[in-house]
């Protein structure tokens, strides 16, 4: 059976946390960047141009307390004060740097690096300090300037190149990891097997039970397959 649900993260995944109770919907919007031209000679036509990037919308809660309906799982627990989720985001926005977006749905999944567009919140009057909010995201593209190197230039570099570009990777993968705050089993599997369902292999290689997952130390340290 798949996790489903949301995860924000930050950082190479160095913050993060699963929403805690999954929004009812998520609205997903897609349109191209056509604009409308009037040519005396042929009238009105319409020139389409490429598509703008998908935002996504979706509304929730952050609970104050664990109710029936918060996911059990989700970050090892519920972050504590119910004010830390609000703090992570608007510390992400002021950032201005983009955040990894992931949904695990019945029918799709999403995985992306997003930037925050819009964050409302609001604290629920009558509740016991739950917290309501409206979050806009917009996927995001990485992109970076390139230098323009002279013809001479080029060529002498050629051969360096060519003894450079084959290297292999020989940084050694991490055998352990550290528990941090926001830290679940499924993001520690998504940051180091690359696939966030394979957390049952940390879990059975840890001896954790069920129960164990609710209530993940902060510092504790994990074995990796």
């Amino acid at each position: 059976m798949r996790d489903y649900g949301i995860w924000l993260s930050f950082n190479n995944q160095e913050e993060g946390f699963q929403l805690p109770v999954n929004p009812a919907s998520i609205e997903m919007r897609e349109k191209s960047n056509g604009k409308t031209y009037d040519i005396t000679t042929l009238g009105e036509i319409n020139v389409i141009k490429s598509p703008s990037l998908t935002e996504y919308k979706f509304e929730g809660i952050f609970p104050a307390q664990q109710y029936p309906f918060v996911i059990s799982n989700a970050s090892g627990g519920l972050l504590e004060p119910v004010l830390f989720y609000v703090e992570l985001i608007k510390k992400w926005m002021e950032s201005k740097r983009p955040i990894r977006f992931v949904f695990v749905g019945s029918n799709f999944d999403i995985n992306t690096p997003a930037s925050i567009e819009s964050f409302e919140w609001r604290e629920v009057a009558g509740s016991p300090g739950d917290i309501e909010y409206s979050l806009t995201l917009k996927k995001y593209v990485f992109y970076a300037a390139k230098k323009v190197v002279p013809i001479a230039q080029a060529a002498s570099k050629t051969s360096l190149v060519k003894q450079t570009a084959t290297r292999p990777d020989d940084r050694q993968q991490p055998k352990t990891h550290t528990l941090k705050a926001g830290d679940s089993l499924w993001s520690v599997a998504q940051k180091h097997l690359g696939n966030g369902a394979r957390y049952p292999e940390i879990q059975k290689l840890n001896n954790l039970s069920d129960a164990d997952l609710k209530r993940l130390q902060i510092g504790k340290v994990l074995k990796l397959p």
